[in-house]
């Protein structure tokens, strides 16, 4: 009997020390970066530039002000050779839930600033390979140490 009893008091012990082990951590999670890497067709930079400010910005710009995005950037690069990045554009949102039904949330602002629903939007995008090829995608998160 007073195994049980001993055995029974461990186990809760254990489950309330569980919380205060995870409290002990050096660091908190942060806010999510999702990094796209464009290379530029020859001759194309002004275009793409074009449409990145005449679109894109305004995409970006209304979904900060639904609080949906932090902050955006465009970074120029000097590739290492010719299939690597010269462009990357930077989306950073508050946290990894927030791109949750993204899609949906981001609809209604590409209706308002582009005047073109999803299937419109995406066969547009499909035209913009003359100007770039997108080469991938990669998510960070921030890690806030205490």
């Amino acid at each position: 009997m007073k195994r049980r009893i001993a055995w029974l008091f461990a186990v809760l012990l254990s489950l309330f020390a569980i919380p205060a082990f995870a409290q002990d951590r050096a660091w908190t999670e942060g806010a999510v970066t999702n990094v796209t890497a464009v290379k530029i067709v020859d001759g194309q930079f002004e275009n793409y530039m074009d449409w990145l400010g005449k679109n894109w910005k305004l995409v970006m710009e209304e979904a900060k002000k639904e609080g949906y995005v932090l902050e955006y950037h465009v970074y120029g690069a000097t590739p290492h050779n010719p299939q690597e990045a010269d462009l990357y554009l930077v989306v950073t949102y508050p946290n990894m839930a927030m791109l949750d039904g993204m899609d949906k949330k981001m609809e209604p602002i590409q209706m308002k600033v582009t005047k073109m629903n999803p299937r419109q939007a995406d066969e547009a995008s499909g035209k913009r390979v003359v100007m770039r090829n997108i080469l991938g995608e990669e998510l960070l998160r921030e890690i806030n140490l205490k």
